[in-house]
């Protein structure tokens, strides 16, 4: 039955990649709850949209336009920041509103910042002294070269 259908809908749309399209987006809308305009006669919703655009029962025009919708991307327009204005404009409301220390609040963060990064200083060093009571004051300055010697003899 839809070789015949697709026979039949070739006269109404004659561009078979349109009209895969078209009887697409008709099969969609029937799977999203459309309601039929045929019986559908135990068809899965392909061949019951074929067999619409066959008999003309669904407007050609109407699939197409919500086709072109669903293929379209929505495209953002470029617009200038208006990032300097809307900072300005937030420090502005906090103070209108009589919300105080809001600059106190970040200079306590950043004190509290940098003792902890003091201590953490701190606790580093302690750990460098404690690896370096191990090794020797002074390293000697010249270390016999073992191998150099060794090399020198096996030479002809």
């Amino acid at each position: 039955m839809a070789r015949v259908t697709v026979e039949d809908c070739v006269l109404k749309v004659p561009n078979r990649f349109e009209l895969v399209l078209v009887a697409a987006q008709r099969a969609r809308e029937i799977t999203a709850g459309a309601e039929l305009t045929l019986d559908r006669d135990d068809d899965k919703n392909p061949v019951v949209a074929l067999r619409e655009i066959a008999d003309e029962a669904v407007p050609l025009d109407r699939l197409q336009d919500s086709l072109i919708r669903g293929m379209q991307k929505h495209v953002e327009i470029d617009e200038p920041e208006e990032a300097p204005e809307l900072e300005s404009n937030l420090f502005g409301v906090a103070e209108a509103l009589g919300v105080a220390g809001m600059g106190e609040d970040i200079e306590e963060d950043e004190v509290a910042e940098d003792e902890e990064l003091a201590e953490d200083m701190l606790s580093v060093e302690d750990e460098d002294d404690a690896g370096l009571a191990d090794l020797p004051e002074e390293l000697p300055e010249e270390l016999p070269d073992a191998d150099t010697e060794s090399f020198e003899d096996d030479a002809p």
